[in-house]
């Protein structure tokens, strides 16, 4: 339940801090006073769009902030979900800036619109005049039967089913448009993979080839080169392997008379080795260069073929060719693989849609038998206020394809004359029926779920007297079923039945108007109820009247 409000810089609202009491409360208050900016208040804690001409002027920001006991109402899933930490006593605030920015918080961690709208949609249920218009909609009569449906699973379990329906159809039709497209392509793909097949690349050839063509064209100048280092190392007398053995002989022959000469005798025969394996290698190195220009004139033509390929396909490798001839071949591969895999893919879409049917068949039924049981609920209570001859049903047709909400078509069907034909209800009933329609479904569905809060803004538009009275006793009722319920409303008969009264009035001075809301002490309760039946002017007989009222 909603414990505390507290509201800075929002519209009218400088600051307000509110407890909110238990049970059955009602806020009252002339028109125009701020009730609307009250709900709007709380819409924002509900995820609702933020409109930055709400901030007060003059401000930079407004923050909107509620408190709400949460204990036993089973939410802790649902912050886990969120990856918030769970507190029975829940903080809630938005925040919206000047310059359009809104955050959220939950227990003061920032949390997305999303996440705010989910929580708030466990929390509070708030009811306004637009809420009305949507009683003609399909998808709010359908929800409703969803709502009141005590085993929540079946219609889990046909998301799901309808959920992999629609992923095999969508997987079929994305197969069937790819075919499409490439079967339109596939005369030019065979031709392109003709041409691969002919050019036989290989990763890293382009590489190998370009060295290996430096060396032929430089072929005759290496052999050249390498034939005259050759000769100089170890060719005749003169070369540096004979000249560097006889220094090497001479230091041997020294070490007996001259131990110094060890050393430079030890280092001087790794050099003279050193030499003659250098030697030995240049001169086999030259006897395997060949001048060779037929391999040249190929490896010339192979690269030409390489390059050629890189143009046309405007890349610059190899390995870029071979993932485009690739994708061909796997394209192709698609193509010829056709008939098997749309094959596979229509059998996926009919045991989906056999799935489906099951699930859709199960959740009608369940909604058939929920749909019996609230005709004669809403029945009982619209008789109760003051539509005696009351008929309600529940039609339920087949759709022609399943949607995501099943396979029924939802209709509510209202007379509220003995023998009058049942019609759509958005096109029989006057507001003041609508509104004791509402309520009633309100009060049934308040029963079957676990909504901590429900706000009714008005809901008593079209109503007076008895009938207001009998619906103040309907919300008193949900209230006592561990409900808050909190009515803004502008009659006497109902705003007596409340625990708990709340005024919101306005207040001018030089440079702004500020919207108020305070509680009512009991003699306060008695002159507001006597205004609210005297049009605003106080007479003994009004406050008697109020008196009376209150007292029952």
């Amino acid at each position: 339940m909603l414990r505390n409000l507290h509201i800075q810089n929002y519209a009218l609202i400088e600051s307000l801090d509110l407890n909110f009491a238990q049970g059955f409360s009602v806020i009252t208050g002339e028109t125009g006073a701020g009730k609307s900016i009250l709900l709007g208040a709380i819409g924002l804690l509900t995820g609702q769009r933020a409109e930055t001409a709400a901030i007060r002027t003059g401000a930079t920001k407004c923050i909107v902030e509620g408190t709400f006991d949460i204990a036993g109402y089973n939410l802790q899933a649902l912050f886990e979900e969120m990856d918030v930490e769970y507190d029975p006593e829940c903080i809630v605030r938005r925040e919206i800036a000047a310059t359009g920015k809104s955050r959220a918080f939950i227990n003061d961690t920032p949390v997305s619109l999303a996440s705010m709208k989910l929580l708030g949609e466990r929390l509070i249920d708030i009811h306004s005049q637009h809420q009305n218009l949507l009683l003609s909609a399909e998808s709010f009569q359908l929800g409703v039967l969803d709502t009141l449906c005590p085993d929540k699973s079946y219609r889990v379990q046909y998301t799901q089913a309808y959920r992999n329906y629609r992923e095999a159809v969508q997987a079929l039709e994305e197969l069937r448009n790819q075919l499409s497209g490439d079967r339109g392509d596939e005369e030019y793909i065979r031709f392109q993979l003709n041409q691969f097949d002919e050019w036989h690349l290989r990763d890293g050839e382009q590489e190998e080839l370009e060295q290996e063509l430096e060396l032929l064209t430089h072929a005759e100048d290496i052999k050249s080169s390498l034939y005259g280092i050759s000769a100089a190392l170890n060719g005749d007398e003169n070369s540096q392997a004979t000249a560097l053995r006889s220094t090497t002989q001479a230091l041997r022959s020294l070490t007996s008379i001259y131990p110094q000469a060890e050393e430079w005798y030890s280092r001087m025969e790794s050099l003279y080795i050193e030499l003659k394996d250098i030697a030995e290698e240049v001169a086999d190195a030259e006897e395997r260069m060949t001048v060779d220009p037929e391999r040249q004139t190929w490896v010339e033509q192979r690269l030409d073929v390489i390059y050629t390929a890189q143009q046309k396909h405007r890349v610059s490798s190899v390995a870029e060719l071979l993932e485009i001839e690739q994708r061909y071949r796997d394209t192709l591969s698609r193509i010829d693989d056709a008939a098997e895999r749309i094959a596979s893919l229509e059998q996926a879409v009919e045991t989906t849609y056999k799935t489906l049917q099951k699930q859709a068949a199960t959740l009608t039924a369940q909604r058939n038998a929920v749909a019996r049981t609230f005709e004669k609920d809403i029945a009982a209570r619209l008789i109760e206020l003051g539509i005696p001859n009351t008929r309600f049903a529940v039609d339920i047709t087949p759709r022609r394809q399943p949607d995501a909400t099943g396979a029924d078509s939802v209709a509510f069907l209202f007379s509220a004359n003995k023998n009058g034909a049942l019609q759509d209800i958005a096109q029989v009933a006057s507001g003041g029926e609508i509104s004791r329609i509402m309520l009633s479904l309100k009060s049934i569905i308040a029963t079957a779920t676990a909504m901590p809060t429900l706000i009714f803004d008005e809901i008593d538009t079209g109503v007076s007297g008895t009938i207001a009275a009998r619906m103040a006793d309907i919300m008193a009722s949900i209230a006592n079923h561990g409900r808050q319920v909190i009515s803004i409303t502008h009659l006497p008969q109902i705003a007596a039945k409340a625990t708990a009264h709340y005024k919101v009035y306005k207040e001018d001075n030089d440079t702004s108007t500020v919207s108020h809301i305070r509680p009512l002490t009991t003699e306060e309760r008695i002159t507001e109820l006597a205004q609210m039946m005297s049009a605003g002017t106080l007479t003994a007989a009004a406050i008697n009247n109020a008196k009376e009222l209150l007292g029952k």
